[in-house]
């Protein structure tokens, strides 16, 4: 994709990361030009720490470094990103244009270069805990409910028995209602024009990577 494009559509994601207090690292690997270009990428998106000629241990140590301010999210597409993915508290390959290797490090893979994608990642996330949680707390009410009241007689055995039933259909029906809420956000399309075997797109070549902290 072209590089102001990508960097205008990374800025919108990591700007919504910023918003919920999260704290965007950009961790840059070595290149020639003695990271220029990962500074000048990281003005574009908005990043104020940039951190650039590092080797994949190098990545690792920081994410270890970060780790004792908060958990730590790691993003990344390539070899070099691998050590950071897996040492970090939750590592995020981004799937579609990324490495093998990076992928299997990873906790989570997006498939896409889009970072607009990673907050969206995180809601749902957050939608699907809510949920989660709620069909818990609901089971967990009804076990503590009819237990004492079916071990002391006041309920009967047909009472007990419908116990389980009456459970898995509020949990199906909150799924159910979960399921109807409105679906991500639709973002634009980033126009990318592959090469290299599909393995990148143009404006391609530069191997970044982002640490979030929370």
């Amino acid at each position: 994709m072209p590089a102001d494009e990508a960097a205008e559509a990374a800025g919108r994601g990591l700007h919504r990361l910023t918003n919920e207090d999260a704290a965007v690292v950009q961790l840059g690997a070595q290149s020639l030009d003695g990271g220029g270009l990962a500074d000048a990428a990281g003005a574009a998106a908005g990043i104020n720490d940039v951190r650039a000629g590092l080797l994949p241990e190098g990545k690792a140590r920081i994410v270890t470094e970060l780790q004792v301010r908060g958990p730590v999210a790691m993003v990344g597409d390539g070899i070099n990103d691998a050590p950071a993915l897996a040492t970090a508290d939750c590592g995020i390959a981004m799937g579609a244009m990324g490495s093998d290797v990076g992928i299997e490090a990873a906790d989570v893979a997006l498939m896409g270069e889009d970072l607009r994608r990673l907050p969206d990642a995180i809601s749902h996330t957050r939608a699907a805990r809510a949920v989660f949680t709620q069909n818990l707390l609901m089971s967990g009410g009804i076990l503590v409910t009819l237990v004492p009241l079916a071990a002391t007689g006041v309920l009967g055995l047909a009472a007990v028995v419908a116990r389980p039933e009456l459970a898995e259909f509020l949990v199906i029906g909150n799924g159910i209602r979960a399921g109807r809420k409105k679906h991500l956000p639709t973002h634009p399309a980033l126009r990318t024009t592959v090469r290299n075997g599909g393995r990148r797109a143009a404006g391609g070549g530069r191997r970044d990577s982002w640490s979030s902290r929370q």
